[in-house]
Order: C-alpha cells, then sequence, then structure tokens
C-alpha cells in the first residue's frame, strides 16, 4: 500500500494490523526486494535544469508546490522555501517540525506543523503573515484559491481558514468507518467548490463559500466479511477535467463522473493508494501492485498496462506531454510512453525514495525524495 497506513479503533487494533502483515505498514523493514530495473532503449531524455535542497521528510509526505516559475518546498525540521531555477528566492526556518509539504498561490504559502498549527509566509519575501491551531494532525499539503485555505486533517475533517488572517470560516466533517486508510490524499479546492474522497469510497463535491456538501458520487461501495476487506477508501487527490472528475479507491474502483449531472460515466474494478492524473485522452493510475494503467478516459477501456515496476513502491503518475512520469523507492524517475506504457526514459533523482508525485513544472516537472533533494526535470 505504499504510503498509506491503516488507522482503526479501538488502537490495539492498529498494532495486530501492523505486525501481523508488513504489506500493509510502510515501515516495516522486511518488504520484498524492488524488481530489478528493465532494461530498454530510451527514446527520449531525462534532463535535470536544477537541484536544491529542503530536509528530509521523516515519516511524513512533503510533496512540492508549484506557482509560474516558483518552486515551494518543505522538511520535516522546518525550513519552508521559495525555489527559481534552483536558486532560493527565500528560506526561513518556521522553529518546529512540519507534517506536510507546502500549499502555495501568488500571496501565500502554507505549511502546518506536528503539533497542528498552520503557518502562513508571504509567497514574495518570506514573511510570516499569521498562525492559526488547527487542534488536528494535517498529513496533507494544504490547497489555496484566492481567500480561502483548505486543509484536511488525518481523522478526515475538513478545516477551511481565511486566507487574510488566518480565522477559521467552516469545518466539513463525516462518520468514518471504523478502518480506513491513513493517506496523506489532499483536496483539490477550485473556485467555489471543494472536491474531497473519503473513506468508504465517497468523492464529496463542497460549497467552498460555506463547507456544505452539494453532492455525493459513489466511487466504490465496501464490500467483503470482515473490517480489512471493506477499506474502500478513495486515494490520492481527485482531478478534474471541463467536464469530468475522476477518482480511484483503494480496494474498489477508478472511476470518472459528468460534472453537470453527477452521473458515473465508466467505472472499473481497481485498487490503488496513491492516486492517478488524467488528461483529455487518458486516466492514468498506479494500482497496489506497482503497475501503472491507461484507460480511455471517455469510456474507460484499457489502452496499456507497464508492470515492469513491480515491487518498487511506485508513486501516483503524472501526465507530462507525451509521456507519463513516476518516482520510486530507490530514487528513480521513470518516463513512459504516453500512447503505449513503454519504458522511454529514466534517472536517477536522489538516494531516497520518491513517495511524492512529481507535480508539473513548466514544460517538465519537479521531484522531491524523502531524503530532501528537489530535482527540476524536462523531457527531451
Amino acid at each position: 500500500m505504499k504510503l498509506a497506513s491503516l488507522r482503526v479503533v479501538p488502537f490495539v487494533a492498529a498494532i495486530l494490523l501492523a505486525a501481523g502483515c508488513s504489506s500493509l505498514n510502510p515501515f516495516a523493514s522486511d518488504k520484498p526486494k524492488p524488481a530489478p530495473l528493465a532494461d530498454f532503449k530510451p527514446n527520449a531524455e531525462l534532463v535535470a535544469l536544477w537541484r536544491a535542497d529542503i530536509g528530509g521528510s521523516g515519516p511524513y509526505l512533503f510533496e512540492p508546490a508549484v506557482v509560474g516559475d516558483s518552486v515551494y518546498a518543505a522538511g520535516e525540521e522546518g525550513d519552508v522555501a521559495r525555489f527559481e531555477g534552483g536558486r532560493a528566492v527565500w528560506r526561513v526556518d518556521a522553529d518546529t517540525r512540519l507534517s506536510a509539504g507546502v500549499g502555495a498561490n501568488r500571496s501565500l504559502a502554507v505549511v502546518v506543523t506536528a503539533g497542528g498549527v498552520a503557518i502562513a509566509y508571504d509567497a514574495d519575501n518570506g514573511s510570516e503573515r499569521w498562525r492559526s491551531d488547527i487542534g488536528a494532525e494535517v498529513l496533507a499539503q494544504p490547497a489555496i484559491d484566492g481567500e480561502l485555505v483548505v486543509l484536511r486533517a488525518s481523522d478526515n475533517r475538513l478545516i477551511a481558514l481565511s486566507a487574510r488572517d488566518g480565522s477559521r470560516r467552516w469545518i466539513y466533517q463525516r462518520a468514518n468507518p471504523p478502518l480506513a486508510l491513513r493517506n496523506f490524499s489532499g483536496v483539490l479546492l477550485e473556485g467555489n467548490v471543494v472536491l474531497a474522497g473519503f473513506p468508504g469510497g465517497k468523492l464529496v463535491v463542497i460549497n467552498a463559500v460555506n463547507g456544505g456538501a452539494i453532492t455525493e458520487l459513489s466511487v466504490a461501495n465496501p464490500r467483503g466479511s470482515t473490517e480489512l476487506e471493506r477499506v474502500a477508501d478513495v486515494a490520492g487527490t481527485p482531478v478534474a477535467g471541463r467536464r469530468e472528475v475522476c477518482a480511484v479507491t483503494y480496494q474498489g474502483r477508478v472511476a470518472c463522473f459528468d460534472t453537470s449531472n453527477g452521473n458515473a460515466l465508466w467505472a472499473r474494478d481497481f485498487s490503488s493508494s496513491v492516486g492517478m492524473d488524467r488528461d483529455a485522452r487518458f486516466a492514468v493510475v498506479t494500482d497496489d501492485r506497482d503497475a501503472v494503467h491507461a484507460f480511455d478516459v471517455y469510456s474507460g477501456a484499457s489502452v496499456w498496462k507497464q508492470d515492469g515496476l513491480a515491487r518498487r513502491t511506485v508513486s501516483r503518475p503524472l501526465i507530462v506531454g507525451d509521456h507519463v512520469v513516476v518516482g520510486d523507492v530507490e530514487g528513480y524517475v521513470h518516463a513512459l510512453s504516453r500512447d503505449s506504457g513503454a519504458f522511454a526514459a529514466r534517472s536517477r533523482a536522489g538516494e531516497g525514495p520518491l513517495s511524492a508525485a512529481p507535480r508539473a513544472y513548466g514544460r517538465g516537472f519537479v521531484v522531491q525524495g524523502r531524503d530532501g533533494e528537489i530535482t527540476a526535470y524536462e523531457l527531451r
């Protein structure tokens, strides 16, 4: 399940699950050995544009944020920085441990401390603008749009703050099943709506103004005779197109919905704990056996499957032009042909695992390893 672990009530059950099934424990020492790297003839080149360092991730998952030509990044020890062309425009020390990557727009860069305090920095110069005590653990990158900052707590509450002063605007909460993924999935905030996936396979559209639920979509329905078998949580951040929104669950399905009426366009049985990406032609998803799949985004028909990365703890995919890029547990970046799934290029970004998803950056992308090394790439 890669970077997802399990949150169980009561706590004793969590201990038993982690001890009894190492495949569900991301920090287990007896993980299967990654498959050897496949030989192939490259037909593209991954060119490293620049590299920088921000500090390691520890037990957390830190994703960079890209705004125009700027990359905002943070590390567990408290460093927060804005990079342009590999040069630090500003760098500050939050003087406390952090638990999630930066959320940013052209005005603010927001991080959350391990103690549950959101800190907002001025995007231009790194000066502190405000602090807000959330009173909850936050593992996912904050979402920022306009005057709103939305944080996802590890108990799946959504907490909305004013981007102006950090004051609380609303809280969205729903009942959780006894067993759920402890995941690092964020939310999609666009204009007046928030899209968020939840335990039980639900994708909820929320009014960003007041926090009220607009509609609820069923990506998958839990099934099985035990609570473990019934885990069917939405994995990763939902992805939206002009008229479609797509999501994938663990032990459930991958599905796309028509945003005008909420009807399912298609659904396929599937299991992922890291999530998906999409463009105008394809929906690409990494499954829980580290195979990368491409589906026709309108019909759900299977287009290709690349299973040459078995046991390599493959990240959520990102579509970059004519390629799909993923990271793996040994710090390699793999570029696949978007049309066929064949290996096209490979590069090692660092020694640490590339657990965080690649983020689009200009004509390329940027990755942040668990060792804190940030690398910006372009495909040529």
